[in-house]
């Protein structure tokens, strides 16, 4: 066995907002410095300093916040000096500065992702743009920035080895959502790994994170769950059906706030088998509201080979994707103005947009329901309603 250079580390990326240093068998400092994510959740970026060598993992935003309140603390550092950005996946709150660092700041170092996550960046980063409620003075950047990011991003496979700047790095897939990946660095032979967010657990279409096939000597770890016990997901996917289930056949109206992209595809999948087996719903509408999502179609379509079995063999028949109980939503005023119905609506966090729109219409009904299917951050409606 290879003599280790340092000794194993594992430092959970939320539970510090300081630098941990650790020092390698050669007396070097390698240096873990949260800008981002530090003893919160959102605006995930983590620097690493090691031998003259500069690596950002993730380049995101706060979703409770907006303009530069929502940046990671790129003033406190030399962007010029960062010689490799890591993005994980296609998440706001892990990709969306990416932008106002490649177009706005010193840097001038390469971007990378994998190829899913680049052909989602543009068209999720562009709509963050036009959905943004402030001035143009007030906005982080504008679509040609993202269009003018993209030519210097690089997209590459699972487990092809690369390099930059003496840097080796390659990724694993990380499940959570399509493309996600966990990126493995080696740096003068001491390798670190940054899972970023990751799910272990297969679902509907997506396989669960993989196990790095080689050891790691210092792990920096997504900890959002980290203390946390989840029901099997059976009884998760259960106990969602029966809520929008009794919400509905007591004529009420259920809100599903969700993610534009990730979550909402799983649940959707969901929805959409629990009508099929239900023919006493067919009559209830589900819709589905995302001009995003349905653009980004293409794209899970493109991917299918990434995805679990199950979905691959769904998809030698028809497109799992394309809904037999589900109807796209273009606004608000297209919903009955009675009856029992289930929208699913983004964002997740209930910020702005339509699912705002709906549960303030909605709230004041009993028989109504929201169901909260994913996580919420300090400062967003959707986690006042969880500590109510």
């Amino acid at each position: 066995m290879a003599e280790r250079k340092v000794e194993p580390v594992v430092v959970a990326a939320g539970s510090s907002s300081g630098a941990t240093t650790v020092t390698t068998a050669d007396g070097s400092e390698l240096r873990i410095q949260p800008l981002g994510s530090g003893a919160e959740v959102g605006r995930s970026a983590v620097l690493l300093e090691f031998k003259g060598k500069t690596v950002l993992f993730d380049c995101g935003v706060h979703p409770a916040y907006s303009g530069i309140a929502s940046l990671p603390y790129f003033d406190t550092i030399d962007t010029s000096e960062i010689d490799l950005v890591l993005v994980t996946h296609f998440h706001l709150d892990h990709c969306a500065a990416t932008p106002f660092l490649v177009e706005k700041t010193e840097f001038s170092g390469k971007v990378v992702m994998t190829h899913p996550t680049k052909a989602i960046y543009k068209m999720l980063l562009t709509d963050f743009v036009k959905v943004s409620n402030l001035a143009p003075e007030d906005l982080l950047f504008d679509e040609q920035d993202v269009v003018n990011s993209m030519e210097k991003i690089e997209s590459i496979d699972y487990h092809a080895e690369h390099e930059h700047s003496g840097i080796r790095y390659w990724c694993y897939n990380a499940g959570h959502v399509l493309g996600a990946a966990m990126f493995m660095v080696d740096i003068a032979g001491v390798r670190v790994l940054y899972t970023g967010d990751f799910s272990r657990q297969e679902d509907r279409h997506l396989l669960g994170a993989e196990t790095p096939h080689v050891s790691a000597d210092v792990v920096i770890i997504e900890s959002t769950y980290g203390v946390q016990i989840h029901e099997p997901r059976k009884d998760r996917e259960s106990r969602f059906c029966t809520f929008v289930h009794d919400t509905v056949k007591r004529g009420g109206r259920c809100l599903l706030p969700v993610f534009a992209l990730g979550r909402a595809q799983e649940l959707l999948l969901i929805l959409d088998e629990f009508w099929m087996a239900h023919p006493e719903l067919h009559s209830i509408p589900v819709y589905y509201a995302s001009s995003l999502a349905r653009k980004t179609m293409f794209v899970y379509q493109t991917y299918i080979n990434m995805m679990n079995e199950r979905i691959q063999r769904r998809f030698e028949v028809s497109n799992p994707f394309v809904f037999k109980h589900i109807s796209n939503l273009k606004s608000a005023n297209d919903i009955k103005e009675s009856g029992p119905c289930v929208v699913v609506a983004s964002p997740g966090m209930l910020q702005s947009g339509l699912s705002r729109e709906l549960f303030e219409r909605w709230c004041s009904d009993e028989k109504n329901g929201v169901m909260l299917a994913g996580y919420s951050v300090e400062g967003t409606l959707a986690k006042h309603i969880m500590t109510q």
